[in-house]
């Protein structure tokens, strides 16, 4: 058995900061994830007056609930979508005027819905460009608050950074929403949101799925970040490819993120799976079927599924799953297009990719960017090597030791 320690969760790190900053007290959150992303995130807390202390493992946030400490602030969100969605809300809920640019990758990404939402709400929020777009400038005197109607069908996001603002406001909210993608990350924010003091209502409605949020704010935690389960797929991946094992300690059956299904995609291919209290381990046990799977709640593991695709036997077809062509690129594109190059068939449409069984030749791969394309087709390395990448280093984004960790991996396996 192979033992592999994944850096904490990006998503879970990012909810955890926003609260921090919100709560009453200072909040300490234990091994939270260092990465492009999220020191994006710290900097952006910064640069709006949130006083941040760092260790290696441990950071220390000094909440404050009436918003920014200063009254004017520039914040740059590089190519992160949690830093440039979650941020500007943040800072709708003070009094200040507050700038939002990003990184190109980060201003081709849509946020209408959400700047929509909170408009609707009565924040003054003003698209500089492309509207619904970055860069934004929010005018901000607190939220009043109320009812509001949300599309979360591109992403979930946009109802996390709302839910997370409900606290903040002065009446609370209520939000119905028509459509939602990802589901499971609304489970995270919730349960996160209880660990801070908020419990939000939740039911069905002929109108949709109806979130009801208290006003009152939070209060400061001592908040555990667990490792971080997208990451942990590569690994997982790995595993049922090579035909051997591998155990990711800290994810196991009581863990919040919905990314750690993907292990169920992998057993109904054949993998052996076993998740425990505190851990989970995978492993190879034969060739993988082909599979047909639904991944609209787990669409960040979709391109981990492509990349080991073509060497089950028989298709793979990932369906719904058209977020993911809102993503840092065109995932499903970039996936098909990459594997194409490798001389796999493959057929899209607009929300669904099918992959053919084949035998991948070496080719560079065109990340865009991208660090799931990257980690993903690492995985397809062990079966095809000579595989290169155009920009390897954007797995700085999630994960910056990616590749020396994949290397031991690979070591320790002795392939």
């Amino acid at each position: 058995m192979t033992a592999v320690e994944i850096p904490g969760s990006k998503s879970i790190t990012a909810r955890a900061l926003f609260l921090a900053a919100a709560a009453e007290g200072v909040t300490t959150l234990r091994r939270p994830l260092s990465s492009d992303d999220t020191e994006g995130f710290v900097q952006g807390l910064d640069t709006l007056g949130y006083r941040i202390e760092r260790t290696a493992d441990t950071w220390r946030v000094e909440g404050r609930p009436s918003g920014p400490a200063v009254p004017d602030a520039e914040v740059y969100c590089r190519d992160g979508a949690t830093t440039a969605r979650f941020l500007p809300t943040l800072a709708a809920a003070g009094r200040g005027t507050y700038r939002f640019d990003a990184s190109a990758q980060m201003r081709r990404r849509p946020v209408a819905p959400l700047t929509r939402a909170l408009r609707e709400l009565g924040v003054d929020l003003r698209h500089e460009g492309a509207e619904g777009h970055h860069p934004l400038t929010v005018v901000a005197d607190g939220v009043r608050g109320g009812e509001l109607t949300l599309d979360a069908g591109q992403s979930s996001q946009y109802l996390t950074a709302l839910l997370l603002l409900g606290p903040l406001t002065r009446d609370g909210l209520r939000i119905t929403v028509t459509r939602l993608v990802s589901a499971p990350y609304i489970g995270i924010t919730l349960a996160m949101m209880r660990d801070f003091g908020v419990e939000v209502k939740r039911e069905r409605t002929p109108a949709g799925e109806v979130f009801e949020v208290p006003a009152g704010g939070y209060r400061a935690a001592d908040h555990p970040i667990e490792p971080d389960a997208s990451t942990a797929s590569y690994f997982f991946a790995a595993a049922a490819l090579a035909g051997r094992e591998v155990t990711v300690p800290g994810l196991g059956r009581n863990a919040l993120q919905g990314d750690l299904r993907f292990v169920d995609v992998l057993r109904r291919m054949g993998a052996r799976v076993d998740v425990g209290g505190d851990r989970t381990t995978v492993a190879g046990d034969g060739p993988l079927g082909g599979i047909t799977v639904n991944m609209r709640d787990v669409s960040d593991t979709m391109p981990t599924l492509a990349a080991i695709a073509p060497f089950a036997t028989g298709p793979v077809r990932i369906e719904d799953v058209h977020n993911t062509r809102v993503k840092e690129c065109d995932r499903l594109e970039a996936c098909a297009d990459n594997l194409r190059a490798m001389g796999i068939t493959v057929a899209t449409g607009d929300d669904w990719i099918e992959i053919r069984p084949g035998t991948p030749r070496p080719a560079e791969i065109t990340t865009h960017s991208d660090h799931r394309i990257v980690m993903s087709f690492a995985v397809t390395s062990l079966r095809t090597p000579g595989i290169t990448f155009d920009d390897p280093g954007c797995v700085r984004k999630t994960f910056p030791g990616f590749h020396e960790a994949f290397a031991e991996l690979r070591a320790a396996w002795g392939i």
